[in-house]
């Protein structure tokens, strides 16, 4: 390739998010736009399918590793990812991720595998404060992914099962852990399905109101908002809030962690037609 057409070559960052649940790769050019990507459910060790999600993304994107300019690692086992350049906490990746959708100072809410936070996002895509349940509250994603396989259900199909029904029993351990035994014992005592998926939809949708946010519009990122709909439509009936998701909500924490290599290289993103 001649020095011309390496110079115009896009310049690609790489932003991994290893979750307790799902590891999620993006693959990010200099547009900011994203390329490709991969979702791989967290089974055995973190490494071993950081190993697996990471190949999914570069073939989906059709990029080459040397393509790469840098691989920020975020999430809750970022220590997992030997390709790494960069490190970045959760919270100013998933910022990033919502900020890059929707510019402009905003309240966001991260629900995923373990513990919701309520986060302020200023003008800049920066976050200024984080709120989150106390630590007996943590494993929200977990819990969910739990109760739908007990359900038999889908976890995208739980707002549908939840719905069938107006009158949701009530599961009401504030533990994730109490929670989960919970439904076991609903079930032995042959409590509907139906009633079971909106009781645990409207226990999670509380737990993360309890937080708390002064905004009357909030964006909500990570895996509940993806497979678990249904906790955003309870959020929003309960506080008479705008409630939404993200676009591709699980990928934010890696779209941000990827956004954040070019970011700490010093190199702004360019528009669609623009030359450097």
């Amino acid at each position: 390739m001649d020095e011309g057409n390496e110079m115009a070559k896009p310049r690609i960052s790489v932003g991994i998010d290893v979750g307790s649940e799902c590891i999620k790769v993006a693959v990010v050019d200099e547009q900011g736009t994203l390329q490709g990507s991969s979702v791989v459910a967290r089974r055995g060790y973190f490494q071993d399918r950081v190993a697996e999600a990471f190949p999914i993304a570069l073939d989906d994107a059709q990029v080459q590793s040397e393509d790469i300019l840098g691989i920020c690692a975020t999430g809750f086992a970022e220590n997992c990812v030997p390709m790494a350049t960069i490190f970045k906490g959760e919270t100013a990746c998933h910022a990033m991720g919502a900020f890059h959708h929707h510019p402009g100072a905003m309240c966001l809410v991260d629900i995923g595998g373990r513990e919701p936070k309520v986060i302020t996002v200023n003008e800049k895509g920066h976050p200024t404060s984080v709120l989150t349940l106390r630590r007996c509250a943590t494993g929200i994603g977990t819990f969910l992914i739990f109760a739908a396989r007990h359900l038999d259900v889908h976890p995208s199909r739980m707002q549908e099962l939840a719905f069938c029904t107006d009158e949701g029993c009530e599961v009401g351990s504030y533990c994730s852990l109490f929670s989960g035994q919970e439904i076991l014992e609903k079930l032995r005592e042959g409590v509907s399905r139906e009633a079971l998926a909106l009781g645990c939809i409207n226990s999670i949708a509380d737990r993360v109101i309890e937080i708390g946010w002064s905004s009357d519009k909030v964006f909500v990122t990570g895996g509940v908002a993806e497979y678990f709909p249904g906790v955003l439509t309870a959020m929003a009936d309960k506080t008479g809030n705008h409630v939404s998701a993200v676009s591709q909500p699980i990928l934010a924490g890696a779209l941000g962690a990827a956004l954040w290599v070019f970011k700490e290289k010093n190199i702004p993103l360019c528009k669609q037609g623009e030359n450097r």
